[in-house]
């Protein structure tokens, strides 16, 4: 399909909707973003729990992926989030930390630095493949695969209302707290 003689790119997802003027010959893209619908999962939780998505239906959280446990940037990231935890609350949300970390590893994590959250282990890597959060980094030239750092709002119906991927820890905690505040 073109557009005045130019190609139009259709993203998957939005709905295009097209007003031509006889009198000024323009056309008009109205896009409408879809958030897209993350299936169902279940994985292991600090606590001895299991999380569930299906049991949040109705209520908006937020998770963050992060690499490894006790690392420098992730203990900040993770100490952020605790710091604001009271005021997610307030806005009405709970926050979840993911990483492929064991159950057991998140349980000291946690413990050493009192998040007043639960810590998701996906082993196994449901989450991470679900959320797209797997990349190939470099590691003193070695490639290898790992978790993007990266936090997703989640509505009520499972669906991803706001993202941020490649992460920086400074104040990301803080930028996720005003979105929350403002996505519906």
């Amino acid at each position: 399909m073109k557009v005045a003689n130019k190609p139009l790119i259709i993203v998957p997802g939005n709905f295009l909707h097209f007003t031509h003027s006889p009198y000024t010959a323009h056309f008009f893209i109205e896009t409408f973003m879809t958030h897209p619908v993350i299936p169902d999962f279940e994985v292991a939780a600090t606590g001895g729990q299991r999380f569930a998505s299906t049991a949040f239906r109705g209520h908006p959280y937020i998770i963050y992926f992060y690499p490894k446990d006790d690392t420098p940037g992730c203990t900040v990231e993770g100490a952020a989030f605790r710091d604001l935890y009271a005021e997610f609350q307030k806005a009405g949300y709970l926050v979840f930390g993911v990483s492929r970390d064991t159950v057991a590893s998140h349980e000291k994590f946690k413990s050493k630095m009192s998040f007043p959250f639960d810590l998701l282990s996906d082993t196994d890597e449901v989450m991470c493949n679900l959320f797209k959060v797997i990349i190939e980094k470099n590691m003193y030239g070695k490639k290898v695969f790992g978790i993007e750092r990266s936090t997703f709002i989640m509505g009520a119906k499972n669906e991803i209302l706001k993202e941020w991927r490649g992460v920086k820890v400074d104040g990301h905690a803080e930028e996720v707290l005003a979105a929350a505040k403002t996505v519906s």
